[in-house]
């Protein structure tokens, strides 16, 4: 049961989150033109997410430093740097939505706010890349004897920028898909729809750069992807649902859209986790951190699991109930 929140919380930040963070990249890359209607569009979309994303980290953070406290350890000691950034990175970004948006004084100090949050928006998810994939990627010496080896070369690799800039793809084509639902105009519908395609072309590149960089790096991926009945099937799977969501791109079905590219990433992290289960961390010298053998004492995990079971009970319904608000808050405006 554990276990299973840890996944399902980490999979509904990288959906929820990572949406969240590609309306700040979205924005970015959006010229002068198209500047005012993104931002606007952008905030209805992930207005009613904003406000509960962090919670699925902060679960996952907390599952760990009491279940599983030497991956944690392990994590929080050498790639200390990458989480310190991505941290910053949050906290720049929410302040800066916060001012943006609430500032009393509509002054030049907006411009500033807005740049704070479109860059933090992109490191932020990129630096969470390069953690998960430091994780899996060998790259981690628990026997370093130096600063370099221990902090600097367990996540500054090919293999991790690649999945870094994968996982900004990620967040730029989940934000893209969330938000062609919130416009009812054909032109803006016509711009988000081109910018989900741009993004599905980077999603494209950059994974094939992650496969690049894993055959450089002498990383099993193509393996763990493809080695088993259950990564092939996710993969088909993925696959046929993007093929799907083309289909559906100018057919007015906003949810399929985003549950399409909800479970195309869901079948991603499938492909890519299942087969070193219940590994959660490689060394370098070849050893592991298990979520099964490495697993705190049996009472903590029961305590825990009832905690997490219990408090599914109380925060779901309220959750459900925040976004259903905003919703409605939305629908009264127009």
């Amino acid at each position: 049961m554990v276990i299973t929140f840890l996944w399902a919380s980490i999979c509904l930040y990288l959906l929820l989150g990572g949406a969240d963070f590609g309306a700040g990249i979205i924005e970015l890359f959006s010229g002068k033109k198209n500047e005012q209607h993104v931002k606007r569009q952008m905030y209805k979309a992930i207005g009613p997410i904003w406000e509960a994303n962090h919670m699925w980290l902060i679960i996952a953070i907390v599952i760990l430093f009491v279940g599983f406290p030497g991956i944690y350890a392990t994590v929080s000691t050498f790639l200390h740097i990458p989480l310190a950034i991505m941290l910053i990175g949050i906290i720049f970004r929410g302040t800066a939505f916060t001012f943006r948006h609430y500032d009393a004084v509509k002054d030049d100090w907006q411009n500033v706010y807005n740049k704070i949050f479109r860059i933090s928006s992109l490191l932020t998810p990129f630096f969470l890349g390069i953690i998960a994939a430091s994780t899996v990627s060998g790259a981690i010496d628990r026997n370093a004897t130096d600063f370099l080896s221990a902090y600097i070369f367990s996540w500054l690799n090919f293999f991790s920028v690649a999945v870094g800039l994968f996982t900004v793809a990620i967040c730029a084509y989940l934000a893209a898909i969330f938000v062609i639902g919130e416009t009812t105009d054909s032109k803006q519908r016509n711009y988000f729809t081109r910018k989900a395609k741009e993004a599905i072309l980077f999603v494209v590149l950059s994974g094939a750069l992650v496969f690049v960089a894993a055959y450089v790096s002498s990383i099993p991926l193509i393996h763990w992807i493809f080695g088993g009945n259950i990564g092939i099937v996710a993969i088909l799977l993925a696959s046929l649902s993007l093929v799907t969501l083309f289909f559906n791109f100018n057919k007015g079905r906003p949810n399929i859209l985003r549950m399409l590219a909800g479970f195309q990433i869901v079948m991603i992290l499938v492909a890519a986790t299942y087969s070193h289960y219940p590994n959660l961390i490689l060394f370098k010298d070849g050893g592991y951190l298990s979520l099964i053998e490495h697993a705190g004492g049996e009472k903590t995990l029961q305590g825990l699991g009832w905690a997490l079971l219990l408090g599914s009970v109380f925060i779901l319904p309220f959750l459900i109930y925040l976004i259903y608000s905003f919703k409605s808050k939305s629908l009264e405006h127009h």
